[in-house]
């Protein structure tokens, strides 16, 4: 079952055009990427999927609802996370879970033992009484995630969640996201990291507002013309250095002597 449709979206800030005639769909318990570089309008498609911002063309559902004749439905069945850290630093990891739960009305009755379970589920429960401001950056996006599940969302919508996120915290997180395709929830994430294209079902590549090209990690790797190499290695940043300055040997023009 189709959970996110988006149908030829677009939107524009004159004169710039940051989403363009964008087309693709999310399935139920599949992770979708949308790769790209900053800027290329992966955060305006969150927001038009979110109903937070309404789109100059085209149309989008998510979890059958259209972004603007039914906004309210589409917020309420969806959870959301942004870039940006967005809780209260002050609260407990439970005050934090606790408040978002009254927020989207979640039953008294009950509600204890879900957030027991979600924190539990994320292995932030030995944290639970830590503030949010007191967390390292990983464990922080965990708990912006319980939130994000404590109304049990049919869709999640991602927003770059790992940026600048130590790989270690990285893996952990997508090891939630994987769990969470056993309970057919449809996960959208944005990202700029290639290695998180590969962890996705499928993938679609976004520059400057247009899809480029979508489809399983496989089929997008064979439409690239000649040989891509991956270097893995526990000194990145020396790895880095020398990539690059082996590129910039490489850009210069030979000289006649």
């Amino acid at each position: 079952m189709t959970s996110v449709r988006a149908e030829s979206l677009t939107k524009t800030f004159a004169p710039l055009t940051a989403v363009d005639r964008l087309s693709f769909s999310v399935e139920e318990g599949e992770i979708f990427g949308l790769v790209g570089p900053d800027g290329a309008g992966k955060t305006t498609t969150m927001r038009l999927l979110t109903s937070t911002m309404d789109p100059t063309s085209g149309d989008a559902w998510v979890a059958g609802h259209h972004v603007m004749k039914e906004a309210e439905a589409v917020k309420e069945a969806i959870g959301y996370m942004s870039q940006r850290f967005g809780l209260y630093q002050d609260l407990t990891v439970w005050e934090n879970v606790n408040f978002y739960a009254d927020l989207y009305g979640v039953p008294v009755k009950g509600r204890k033992e879900k957030i027991e379970e979600l924190l539990d589920f994320s292995s932030m429960r030995p944290f639970k009484k830590r503030t949010a401001g007191a967390l390292s950056g990983g464990m922080k996006q965990k708990l912006q995630l319980v939130c994000a599940l404590i109304h049990t969302p049919k869709v999640l919508l991602l927003d770059e969640p790992t940026n600048g996120v130590d790989p270690v915290s990285r893996r952990d997180f997508w090891r939630i996201l994987y769990k969470l395709l056993a309970q057919n929830v449809a996960i959208l994430v944005s990202t700029a990291y290639p290695d998180e294209a590969e962890r996705c079902g499928r993938v679609g590549l976004l520059d400057n507002g247009r899809l480029l090209a979508q489809g399983s990690p496989g089929e997008i790797k064979k439409l690239m013309r000649g040989i891509v190499f991956s270097i893995r290695s526990p000194q990145t940043r020396k790895v880095r250095d020398v990539l690059e300055l082996s590129l910039i040997h490489i850009s210069e023009p030979t000289r006649p002597y």
